[in-house]
Parts: structure tokens; sequence; C-alpha cells
């Protein structure tokens, strides 16, 4: 990140002395200050702790995913769940008449989430602050998650989709 201890210190509120305390392992931070480190430097403690390391590679055999399904949506994790994840992959099926959630619903992403979408079978709306995007099979989609938004099968068939939401892009 190329910032000197001073830097560090006004950015994260912790003295400089402490930051090469901690930096030369001379001392263990407390999970405040690791916090205000973290905070400074722009990063959750997870990722700071580096907790979101412990498997570089896994895989999620088809149909072993985490999976709920609720008034006709099915949904299944495709993203492992470790601490300090950017993005969650998910794949969707959305019986006839089925929706994601409802026009009231508020916006499940954090501020500056953005969201992809990509129909693999079926016809999908989205509805975005309140218009729609009508998406057939092959189309994608990308938008602002944080903004009101669920998807609707409009359509006489279950329709497929995967979603990418990546967390947090802006900065606010």
């Amino acid at each position: 990140m190329g910032l000197s201890l001073r830097e560090l210190s006004e950015l994260s509120g912790v003295s400089a002395p402490m930051l090469s305390q901690v930096e030369r392992g001379d001392t263990s931070p407390t999970l405040t200050v690791a916090g205000k480190i973290a905070t400074g430097l722009e990063l959750t403690l997870s990722q700071l702790l580096r907790l979101d390391e412990a498997e570089h590679v896994v895989v999620v055999p088809k149909g072993s995913g985490r999976t709920r399904e609720r008034g006709g949506h099915r949904t299944e994790e495709l993203t492992p769940a470790v601490p300090g994840q950017r993005a969650d992959v998910s794949r969707h099926t959305l019986e006839p008449g089925a929706s994601t959630g409802g026009p009231s619903d508020p916006p499940m992403h954090e501020a500056g989430a953005r969201e992809t979408a990509l129909v693999l079978g079926g016809t999908l709306t989205l509805v975005v602050d309140g218009e729609d995007h009508k998406l057939s099979e092959g189309d994608a989609v990308t938008f602002d998650a944080d903004l009101p938004h669920h998807f609707e099968n409009r359509d006489k068939a279950p329709c497929e989709f995967v979603a990418v939401v990546a967390a947090g892009l802006r900065r606010s």
C-alpha cells in the first residue's frame, strides 16, 4: 500500500509506536486496535487478518451449494462461506409467477454493491426502482444492487439465472 507508519497512524487513529510494535511482532493488537488499523487501510478486519485465505481453491460440486426455497424461488449459493468474501455467486430458479422479493422489500445488499445476472433459461423480468427490464435466455444485466430491486418470472415456464453480487465497490 506504500503508507508510512505516520500516514497509517493518521488514517487509523493508532499511534505510530504501537503500529511499529505490531509490525515487528513485539505485541499483538487488541481487536479494537486491529479494527482501527483495518479501517485505516480500508479493509475489513477479516481481510486484514487474512481469515479469508483458509483455502486457496474451493470447489463446489454441482448441486452441493447451500440451498433455500421460498414461494417458488429456489437459490443455491455457489460461493463458499468464508470470511472476507467480496463476491457471491448464486443460481436461482423461479417457478412461473414467483419472484425473488417484492417491490416494498428493502435492498439486501450493502451500499456500493453491484449485481450481474445471466439468464440461463426462460424469461426473466428485473424490476429496479420500479422500472421493468425484460431478459431472455443468454441476456445479462448489471446494476447497482443497493437500489430496491427484485426478479420476477412472468412466464408460464420456470426460469433459471445466475447472479453475481460484488460487495461495496463504490466508497460511501
